[in-house]
Formats: C-alpha cells, structure tokens, sequence
C-alpha cells in the first residue's frame, strides 16, 4: 500500500511536470502575439465548438462571466469576434468567431501541430502507440467535472 502512494505521488508529480513543460513548448509555437493566451483560449473554444453564448463561452471556459465579457469585449475590438442577436432570446447575444479570428486560431494550431508533428516523427512505433493509448485517459482527466476549476 505504501509503495503504491509513493509510486501515484511520483506519478502525479512527474506528469504534472511534463504537463505543464509540453505546453510551454507549445505556447513557444506562438505565431501572434497580438491576443493573449486568454483570448487565444476562447477563439480556441469558439473554433472547435461554434457560436455561443457568452455565458456559455465562461463556463467552457471556465471563468466568471464578467470575466468573459472583458474577454469578449477586447477580442471584438480587435475583430476577432462578433457579438449577434440571439435567435430566441433577446436579452443575450451570441458570440461569433470573425474571420480574423479564425486566421489567427488557425495559424496558431498549424504550428503547434507542425511543432509536435515533428516531434512525434522522432518517436518510435511503440512510443507513439503509447501515447495515442494515453490520449483518452488525459481528455478523461482534463474533462473531469470539479470545483477546482
């Protein structure tokens, strides 16, 4: 029982690590600077999920609404997202990635994955099975409904 503590503590710590040094790398891919990692992540979030609602878009996101609305605001200024009318209910709006925002996202997830594409290359069969094996697992985890946000 205590080498299995051990062993899941030195676990946690040493994917924690790899974790957070993986996507420093990735955000080194960096090809604009002219939105924050914030903003990147709600374009990001817009891209791959569609037009939603602000409130929608904060708890995605995971961040208070008036937090989002900020958010929103900066990245409309810079014509990267539409607000429009919601369909049904006029006291929302619903939030739009503009095609300047799809530019910048799309550039940005390019080099990220030419970045880690060419990583994997260096990889052997066994390796990249193993982490294709592991994907599931880390979505499960990072997709884990908690308070801690």
């Amino acid at each position: 029982m205590v080498d299995s503590l051990v062993s899941d503590k030195a676990l946690t710590a040493e994917l924690s690590l790899a974790i957070v040094r993986l996507a420093r790398r990735l955000r080194g891919r960096r090809v604009s600077k002219v939105v924050s990692l914030t903003q990147l992540s709600a374009l990001h979030t817009l891209h791959h999920e569609g037009p939603m609602t602000p409130g929608a878009l904060a708890c995605a996101e995971r961040v208070q609404p008036p937090s989002m609305t900020r958010v929103i605001a900066s990245l409309s200024d810079l014509g990267m997202v539409r607000r429009e009318p919601h369909p049904t209910d006029g006291r929302q709006a619903i939030v739009t990635l503009a095609p300047r925002g799809s530019e910048v996202i799309t550039a940005e997830l390019d080099a990220r994955e030419e970045w880690l594409s060419a990583r994997l290359d260096e990889l052997s069969d066994d390796e990249r099975e193993t982490l294709a094996a592991a994907v599931p697992i880390i979505q499960k985890i990072v997709n884990a409904d908690d308070d801690a946000g």
